[in-house]
């Protein structure tokens, strides 16, 4: 159901702090030219966390309605709270999503029984659920057992987005769960990897700037052409790495403008690149080759 390359949109803004239209359009029609397999919306890379539900409905209806079902699209809806996640998913409904992106409760750090009711109550909606596990926001790492009651508890969860860097743990995941379930990665720089152990695709921030060259090394990879995969994914590896030197997406948005796709606008508390930052980027950004850019 979700496999292969999934763009996680940023949220273009103006000069003036507004959602850039124009600027999204631009974007969306760059990320489907290069073959990606879906988009993610008001997602943690859209800053979602900073709008307010009118512009969440004016983004999802110009987003939704300029995709055109040409790819597929997921809703990002949770929250750390039931009750607000419930009343997201409702609304992103009405958009006809493939799916809802709901990460796990950050900050209250729900026990077991919590967090399957949680997604219990979510999954009465009909949506199919992407699980988000991203611990290092979150606070909360959910053990394989946990994970593996959760899935058997709530078959609405269809996909897993896994963020985390416990190798040791993603493996037992993908080895335990792959079969069953779309488990995708949310670690670009580690995009091989997760490939190597069973994964179906990603959901990638980078791929705002680098979609085709996520695009080319899980084509590459699906062929057998491991190499290939290799020999993209080291010739993208350094600008993926500088994709978060300082916190998502405020680089990505500086490489977008970069590439004349929106401002490099981000809204507080994420603040602009330093500019010794900013130079790095730029270098690295020449030595890049271009067919691996939007």
């Amino acid at each position: 159901m979700f496999n292969g390359i999934f763009t996680a949109l940023v949220t273009p803004f103006t000069q003036e702090g507004k959602i850039d239209f124009h600027a999204l359009e631009t974007l969306i029609e760059k990320q489907i030219a290069a073959g990606v397999d879906g988009l993610v919306l008001l997602g943690t890379t859209a800053e979602t966390a900073t709008m307010d539900e009118e512009e969440k409905e004016a983004l999802l209806t110009a987003a939704t309605r300029h995709i055109n079902k040409r790819v597929k699209v997921i809703i990002g809806t949770g929250t750390n709270s039931t009750a607000i996640t419930l009343k997201n998913t409702k609304a992103a409904l009405s958009y006809n999503p493939d799916g809802v992106l709901i990460v796990t409760p950050y900050y209250n750090k729900p026990n077991p029984s919590g967090l399957i009711a949680h997604y219990k109550q979510l999954a009465q909606l009909g949506a199919p659920i992407v699980l988000y596990h991203i611990p290092g926001r979150t606070g909360l790492k959910v053990p394989h057992s946990v994970l593996q009651d959760l899935l058997q508890a709530v078959p609405q969860i269809k996909a897993v987005k896994e963020s985390d860097y416990d190798m040791c743990s993603v493996t037992d995941n993908a080895v335990g769960f792959a079969q069953k379930i779309d488990y995708l990665c949310g670690n670009d720089d580690l995009f091989l990897q997760y490939l190597s152990v069973g994964c179906s695709g990603i959901i990638s921030a980078a791929a705002n700037v680098m979609a085709p060259a996520f695009v080319k090394m899980y084509r590459s990879w699906q062929k057998g052409d491991t190499r290939q995969a290799l020999e993209v994914f080291s010739q993208a590896y350094p600008l993926i790495k500088a994709c978060y030197t300082e916190t998502n997406p405020t680089c990505v948005k500086y490489l977008l403008s970069r590439l004349s796709v929106g401002q490099e606008q981000v809204r507080l508390p994420l603040g602009e690149v330093s500019a010794a930052n900013k130079q790095k980027i730029n270098e690295i950004l020449t030595h890049t080759p271009s067919d691996l850019l939007i």
